[in-house]
């Protein structure tokens, strides 16, 4: 009968350590997936780790995190809900995207700009090469030496040799 209590007791253990706390208090019924909970949770970043994003993260923040997403979607909360959660809590630094109002507009303008700039230069260096190019290999204008100059020069050549 002891074994029975003792093996009973570690059952209920293993079970509370591999099934997190809001998983036993639901009782299991219409629990988010993993696919949901980390297509919220990629678009934060780890607030321990830098440049990480959440769904990848294997700190214990992270997981943490992850199972607030995944009690707060339980909860019948919406993905813009739990963003704007997390930002109240931690600020917008654990965005992935930035927002795309007032100054942060330039983290995604930048970028496009310096692609058509990009774009710009190198066209008007291929124009520039290519003009260069075409005034190289053009035929030299020939020009007309009186036959004097050229005797002249014959001359002197000769007496040279």
């Amino acid at each position: 009968m002891r074994w029975l209590t003792v093996v009973v007791a570690l059952a209920f253990l293993v079970a509370l350590v591999t099934n997190p706390p809001s998983v036993l208090a639901q009782g299991g019924e219409n629990l988010p997936t993993d696919d949901e909970v980390n297509a919220i949770a990629k678009k934060l970043y780890c607030p321990v780790c830098p440049n990480t994003p959440l769904d990848v993260c294997e700190t214990l923040a992270c997981k943490e995190w992850r199972e607030q997403i995944r009690d707060q979607l339980a909860q019948g909360w919406t993905e813009q809900q739990i963003m704007d959660y997390f930002v109240a809590q931690y600020g917008k630094r654990v965005l992935a995207e930035p927002p795309r109002e007032g100054f942060s507009v330039l983290a995604w303008l930048l970028p496009a700009l310096g692609v058509v700039v990009g774009a710009g230069i190198v066209i008007q260096v291929l124009r520039k090469w290519k003009a260069r190019r075409a005034v190289a290999t053009a035929v030299p204008p020939t020009v007309d030496v009186p036959p004097e100059v050229v005797a002249r020069v014959e001359k002197e050549l000769q007496d040279l040799w």
